[in-house]
């Protein structure tokens, strides 16, 4: 069986700090914890999207907003501890939190209770510097981290090393 694929963007705003958006694991598995529980807004997707689209859907759908107009930065791609193979792009953009509408998944709950519960997807969103984001996020995605900051300490144009 193939890996589930997500796909997801990372905002990031100076601010006049760097400042990225991330998002707290809604749901009764994710309630007590704080560290290594936040994710950066992202879904799953198949095969017939590009990872691209399935980042900008699941950002419009978790967040109920669109994807702020800016240039996406791609991030790569990272292994989840159970397999998940999560892409993610970065992008330059503000948004005003207080116009996020946050959606919602249904899931069984009590396990083996037979009752289907509705939960957020994201519970909270926050702009967090990106040593607070570190320390929250799942510990796959902190990569993500780095990779944002690498590109933004690069100089345009400047050739990568090969």
């Amino acid at each position: 069986m193939a890996a589930k694929r997500s796909a997801g963007i990372l905002l990031f705003r100076r601010r006049p700090h760097l400042q990225v958006l991330i998002g707290h694991l809604g749901g009764p598995l994710w309630s007590r914890r704080e560290t290594a529980a936040w994710s950066i807004p992202k879904g799953e997707y198949g095969p017939d999207e590009t990872a691209l689209d399935a980042a900008r859907r699941e950002f419009t759908e978790e967040l109920g907003l669109p994807v702020p107009e800016a240039e996406f930065i791609e991030l790569g791609v990272v292994r989840q501890s159970g397999g998940k193979q999560v892409t993610a792009w970065a992008a330059e953009a503000d948004l005003d939190l207080d116009q996020v509408v946050l959606g919602s998944f249904e899931m069984e709950w009590p396990r083996g209770s037979g009752r289907l519960e509705r939960f957020p997807e994201l519970d909270r969103l926050a702009w967090c510097e990106p040593e607070l984001a570190r320390d929250r996020l799942i510990t796959s995605q902190r990569q993500f981290l780095d990779r944002l900051a690498e590109h933004l300490l690069t100089p345009r144009g400047r050739a990568e090393p090969g």
